[in-house]
């Protein structure tokens, strides 16, 4: 999620959403069986999966189950959904796990919660600000021992503490070759952009040791439209190499996917292992009426192998205001492609396979 703030010259605001529908209007779109798409193909997933869901993540466990979060539009809670497939998240019950605090810390901006399992424990990243300033976003995990999410409690361990104390967020983390790292998005003070890419090793799930690395900045230009960003990071491992998105841009059209790669064996705290796409590598397509693609994850089908993309956007080129402020941001799944060279083929974003409304 592009923020108008990063700079720390950008006048604070409040946000205020305006006509966003109510907690219980937001029901998701029906699961369906494969569809045909306009160029013929069968199109197994129904689209839009979820509605008024952005910056989606979705895990699938060892318990059989795919685990689903995102933020909401009224930037005030955490949900949880599971189901045995990923068609069956668009009818899945939805949990609030966690809210917002009235007053203080944590308690505004609840953005990009991503869940994962790390040494028998659930773990929410999220991003979040205090209520009395809701710029001045943060990193924040929550833990919770029970081995069921939607059971046990959840405890806040806290903010990520990081080099500076400018505006982070979007955190990931993923394990390779025995070592945890976290990639997320902050402002680095002096630097003239929104949020460039970090990573450094973790300590544990809440701390961070060692060096913090600058993977990438804002440079090219359909990076650095309306706000010059590089946020919403991902990994996914395959074929001899680590592959990581990252979203570009303000949150309108302009919103896209650029990719960084590093070869599987090499020293991944070292800013000269990656290499950067010159080119983004998942953009709108106005064939498909899709808009401003981004802050994609990864998951697997049901058959274990067909990796998938995860990811929001809109119906929609034109909006009215900020665009944080419209809701209407998609939660999307599809086929993820791969090229004989072994590097990730995401195509265009599918059209809609669910009628709107239904």
């Amino acid at each position: 999620m592009s923020r108008d703030h990063d700079l720390p010259q950008a006048p604070s605001r409040r946000l205020m959403l305006k006509g966003a529908a109510a907690a219980g209007a937001l029901a998701a779109t029906s699961a369906t069986p494969a569809l045909a798409s306009p160029s013929g193909q069968a199109a197994p997933y129904g689209n839009p999966l979820v509605l008024q869901r952005a910056d989606p993540h979705i895990t699938r466990h060892t318990d059989g189950h795919y685990y689903f979060t995102a933020t909401v539009p009224e930037y005030d809670r955490i949900v949880l959904r599971r189901a045995h497939t990923l068609n069956g998240l668009s009818t899945a019950a939805e949990t609030v796990i966690w809210r917002a605090h009235a007053t203080g810390p944590m308690g505004a901006h609840i953005w990009a919660p991503e869940l994962h399992r790390i040494g028998g424990k659930w773990y929410i990243y999220f991003a979040s600000a205090p209520a009395e300033d809701v710029w001045a976003i943060r990193i924040w995990v929550l833990e919770n021992s029970h081995s069921d999410p939607f059971r046990g409690t959840w405890v806040e361990r806290g903010q990520i503490k990081t080099a500076w104390e400018t505006f982070s967020l979007d955190a990931t983390t993923f394990k390779h070759r025995g070592t945890r790292y976290l990639v997320w998005a902050q402002h680095e003070p002096g630097m003239d952009n929104n949020t460039a890419l970090w990573i450094s090793k973790m300590a544990d799930p809440w701390t961070l040791t060692g060096p913090q690395v600058r993977l990438s900045t804002p440079e090219y230009d359909w990076e650095c439209v309306g706000y010059k960003v590089n946020e919403g990071p991902y990994v996914l491992q395959r074929n001899g190499r680590v592959f990581l998105t990252y979203s570009a841009s303000a949150t309108d059209w302009h919103y896209c996917v650029g990719l960084l790669t590093a070869d599987a064996h090499s020293d991944l705290l070292d800013a000269r292992s990656w290499s950067k796409s010159p080119v983004p590598v998942f953009t709108s397509n106005d064939t498909t009426q899709q808009y401003g693609p981004g802050h994609n994850c990864f998951t697997v089908a049901e058959d274990g192998r067909t990796d998938v993309l995860v990811y929001h956007a809109r119906q929609y080129k034109e909006i009215t205001g900020d665009p944080l402020h419209d809701p209407n941001r998609h939660t999307r799944i599809q086929k993820l492609g791969w090229k004989p060279d072994g590097t990730p083929d995401f195509g265009v974003p599918v059209a809609d396979s669910v009628k709107k409304g239904a």
